[in-house]
């Protein structure tokens, strides 16, 4: 290829490429923005429009643009909503004609523009002004009448911008109740008509009542109630400068003051809360500066705490449960006491036994979750009136505290929505306060209660390789061929139902006796163990025994039963060991 065909070749593409960087880069967005205004009346951006104004009859709404918001100036000076005020802005400034249906309206009423529906005023940025009238509805009813302003044509545009420049007053007015970020709040004051509560932030979650009293506060409470005013929106907006507060019960209110920053940078907000309305389910509310009477919803009334009670942590005992070392309960059940080692838990009196380590835990968290329903004593005063002999005594021992940590409860005859309660106290500094009857039973529990009541101990199942069972005169053995396969050896055809199998062996790992019926079998044909009914062995890879279980006697709901190396005979619930029929339930 000579030369000069290759230069006019590499002129070509370069030419095309700087018509295609032009045409399509440089030209392409203003070229779409004019295809996307065509038809349109106005030739402006919703962002060009710093005021929109509304004229409906005798109401005129003025929104003026502030910053990313805008305001309302009239017919109420208030913060405007942002989405409404936008939709409708939107929905003028780029109104298309759909026709023209006359040059000039000779009759200005045949259409609607005598006194029109609507009158849209729109000022730019740069001063400015353009306006739509817009009168009656087509017969059709799709579409509306319309005028620019100082033109003389009629035109027809979509209903919808009708509907946009109508809206009530309501939707243009902003409904958050209190704009803030909880994590600015430094402080929260609530004055009732009896006292005046006064709250900070205590560490990282927590919250302390500093008025009327110093005490710690309850954070789930202030949490629910700065949750429930994040969400409140207004419901409706009553009336404007009422001649008196007194019906909406705004004339001796309730105030809420929020605190946020700190410094010179130290902000309030406050609102007024009045009465509840049930038949409207919600609460009055005013904020100061502003003339309108709200409707909140009825939820933030409920959520606000309106008094110490309301406000105080009701938690009776706080303590790190991952530091208890050592638990000791005093009971009409008894004495006892538990070891924690290593996360799991003994018992170390009255003797040594293995502890069930979920039962155990609940003691704790029991302690741990008591809540007081009523405060009777700030102090150790009233532990001499309430608590003076203790039905129930637990006592905790913390590692790294100074010393044993002890929680008092007896029965109380007060009653608290229809249920029985208890007093509580930790001993030596109180305070006193009523608690859940049931405390008494879930705390003062017995030694068979927290012992480790498995019948067979520590029974892993992947570790059991044949299985023996005997009932009704007949034997079955069975070996395990992989983790999910058995096979019998003995006493039916080879192959097994292993789900049957391992159903049986996961029954007894989790079997639990009911009650100790006689530490030693010294009469063992009292309870048909003489003879069992069923005998269920487990063995080991290389033979071993790891248990038998012997079947007795069933009396009621009580089904006796021992190991084949334990004395002690137990009462287990009949429903919770169903020996399977040899060999038909096993064999496949």
């Amino acid at each position: 290829m000579r030369w000069q065909t290759t230069a006019a070749l590499a002129v070509i593409l370069i030419a095309l490429g700087v018509f295609f960087y032009v045409y399509e880069i440089r030209l392409g967005p203003e070229r779409e923005k004019a295809e996307s205004r065509k038809g349109r009346l106005f030739s402006v951006e919703p962002a060009d429009v710093n005021e929109l104004v509304l004229k409906r009859g005798g109401e005129v709404v003025r929104l003026k643009r502030e910053g990313e918001g805008w305001q309302m100036l009239e017919p109420v000076r208030s913060r405007g909503e942002r989405g409404p005020i936008e939709e409708t802005l939107t929905s003028v400034a780029t109104a298309r004609m759909d026709r023209e249906v006359a040059a000039q309206a000779a009759n200005p009423g045949e259409f609607g523009l005598d006194k029109p529906a609507a009158e849209v005023t729109l000022t730019l940025k740069d001063g400015k002004q353009i306006g739509l009238l817009l009168g009656a509805k087509n017969p059709t009813g799709v579409w509306v009448y319309a005028q620019e302003r100082s033109k003389p044509n009629v035109f027809v545009v979509s209903d919808g911008v009708l509907r946009d420049a109508t809206r009530p007053v309501a939707d243009f007015r902003n409904k958050t109740v209190l704009a803030l970020d909880r994590k600015e709040v430094t402080g929260v004051e609530i004055v009732t008509r009896d006292e005046t509560l006064a709250m900070e932030p205590a560490g990282e979650h927590g919250w302390k009542l500093t008025r009327p009293h110093l005490l710690s506060a309850d954070a789930d409470t202030i949490a629910e109630f700065f949750d429930k005013l994040a969400s409140a929106r207004v419901k409706e907006f009553i009336t404007e400068a009422p001649r008196s507060l007194e019906p909406y019960g705004l004339e001796r209110p309730v105030r809420l003051v929020i605190h946020t920053g700190k410094g010179q940078d130290r902000a309030t907000k406050t609102l007024l809360l009045g009465r509840v309305d049930d038949k409207k389910k919600g609460v009055y509310a005013l904020r100061p500066g502003e003339s309108s009477v709200l409707l909140l919803p009825e939820d933030v009334w409920t959520a606000l705490p309106k008094t110490t009670a309301a406000i105080r942590n009701k938690s009776l005992v706080e303590f790190d449960r991952d530091k208890v070392a050592r638990l000791e309960i005093e009971s009409p059940r008894g004495h006892l006491a538990l070891a924690r080692e290593q996360d799991r838990w003994r018992i170390t009196q009255p003797q040594a036994l293995p502890a069930d380590q979920v039962a155990a835990g609940s003691v704790v968290m029991r302690l741990r979750g008591l809540r007081a329903q009523a405060f009777l004593a700030e102090d150790a005063s009233g532990l001499a009136r309430y608590l003076a002999s203790p039905t129930v005594r637990a006592t905790l021992m913390l590692e790294g505290a100074p010393g044993p940590l002890t929680v008092l409860l007896a029965p109380s005859p007060e009653k608290r929505g229809g249920q029985a309660t208890a007093y509580a106290a930790i001993a030596g500094r109180g305070p006193v306060a009523l608690v859940e009857a049931s405390a008494l039973t879930e705390i003062g529990r017995s030694l068979n209660d927290l012992r480790d009541r498995s019948l067979v101990g520590g029974l892993e199942p992947k570790d059991v390789t044949r299985l023996q069972v005997k009932s009704g005169g007949k034997a079955i053995l069975l070996e395990r061929k992989s983790t999910t396969e058995w096979r019998i050896l003995e006493g039916g055809r080879s192959a097994a139902k292993s789900a049957k199998v391992d159903d049986l062996l996961w029954t007894l790992r989790s079997l639990k006796w009911k009650e100790l019926v006689a530490p030693t079998s010294d009469e063992p044909g009292r309870y048909g163990l003489d003879a069992p009914t069923a005998e269920v062995g487990l063995f080991r890879p290389d033979g071993t025994e790891i248990v038998t279980v012997l079947v007795g006697r069933q009396e009621g709901g009580r089904l006796y039963v021992k190991t084949r190396t334990s004395p002690t005979i137990y009462a287990v619930d009949p429903k919770q060991l169903e020996i399977p029929k040899v060999p038909d339930d096993l064999q496949g």
